[in-house]
């Protein structure tokens, strides 16, 4: 059955045309979830992960990154630490030393006297004072000394002696200074180096990336600036 064109027929009724040069609506926006951004190719390093040489980002290859300065020489790793030594540690050594001097001379008269008048009139060692102020000053300034030398290291790459070679320790992955803490931890792992006759510390003359054992634990690299 067929329906004549009318008003009348449901079937036979268009929508309404907007004339000419009407406004055209915008496609409805979905309600929710934020538009897509433009992703970067695939492997690109995004600038805020590029360390101060322009090198390396976190999760990077395990090889070495291409613009990678070169690395540190193990003698200029000594000079600063020499540096570093003559800046924050000699006085609080020379204190320390002298402290303990008192301290030995002490025990000594007092073994002495103890010859002297037999063991059951041994009286105790006299320590003096001064002694225990140098020793107590001494650590302290020590204590002080390596909280600075940390803290430039891990805020700088730099302490005072690695400043004056011109050389720096980073993260290996993003060419970034350490932090604080991790500057810190690095100190406390240095103790690794020393544990077996000092061979963490002559580790960096044949190693490839001239690491000490502290280096590789934590994944850093001392390297050249200039």
């Amino acid at each position: 059955m067929s329906y004549p064109p009318g008003p009348g027929n449901p079937y036979g009724q268009q929508p309404p045309q907007q004339p000419y040069g009407y406004p055209q609506q915008p496609p409805a926006q979905p309600g929710y979830g934020y538009p897509s951004q433009p992703q970067p190719p695939y492997g690109t390093v995004p600038p805020q992960a590029q360390g101060p040489y322009g090198y390396g980002y976190p999760g990077g290859p395990a090889g070495p990154v291409p613009g990678m300065p070169p690395y540190a020489s193990w003698g200029a790793r000594v000079g600063a630490t020499l540096i570093d030594y003559l800046i924050a540690g000699l006085v609080p050594t020379i204190l320390i030393g002298i402290g303990y001097g008192q301290f030995i001379a002490a025990v000594v008269d007092a073994g002495r006297t103890c010859d002297e008048l037999g063991a059951y009139n041994c009286p105790p060692p006299a320590i003096p004072g001064s002694a225990v102020a140098l020793i107590g000053i001494g650590s302290l300034l020590s204590l002080i000394g390596g909280l600075f030398l940390c803290y430039r290291e891990g805020k700088t790459g730099q302490t005072p002696g690695k400043k004056a070679l011109g050389i720096s320790v980073l993260r290996e992955l993003d060419g970034r200074p350490l932090g604080f803490g991790m500057a810190f931890v690095r100190r406390l792992c240095h103790g690794l180096d020393g544990a077996a006759c000092y061979i963490g510390y002559l580790w960096p003359l044949w190693d490839d990336k001239k690491q000490t054992f502290a280096d590789k634990i934590l994944n850093t690299v001392v390297v050249k600036t200039r």
